[in-house]
C-alpha cells in the first residue's frame, strides 16, 4: 500500500484515566493511564476501534475548520471524552500541519 495523500492534521490521543481504580483490566484492550497514540487519518495501532468510531467525528470537525470548544472542548483543538464503554477517559489534541 502506498500513501499518496498528505494529511494536514495530526492527532495525539492520551489515556487520562482507566476505570475508577486505574486498573487496565477494566479496559477490553488493556489501555493504561498515560498511553499515547498518534495518528493522522487511520486508526492507531493497538487503539480501541469503538473509541476511534466515537473520536472520528471530532477529528473531522477539526479537519473542516471547526472549534472543539463548541462541542465541550477546553481549547479550540483539544477535548476530553469518555470511551463508548464508559471506562476510559481520553484527551484528544489536534495539531495542524503545513502541507507543501
Amino acid at each position: 500500500m502506498e500513501k499518496w495523500f498528505s494529511e494536514n492534521w495530526e492527532f495525539i490521543i492520551e489515556v487520562k484515566k482507566v476505570g475508577t481504580d486505574g486498573n487496565p483490566r477494566n479496559c477490553r484492550v488493556g489501555l493504561e493511564e498515560g498511553d499515547l497514540f498518534s495518528c493522522e487519518y487511520s486508526t492507531p495501532e493497538n487503539f480501541c476501534p469503538t473509541t476511534f468510531i466515537k473520536m472520528f467525528p471530532l477529528q473531522e470537525a477539526l479537519r473542516s475548520g471547526g472549534d472543539l470548544r463548541a462541542l465541550g472542548g477546553t481549547f479550540k483543538n483539544e477535548t476530553e471524552f469518555i470511551c463508548p464503554d464508559g471506562v476510559v477517559k481520553f484527551k484528544l489534541k489536534g495539531l495542524q500541519k503545513e502541507i507543501n
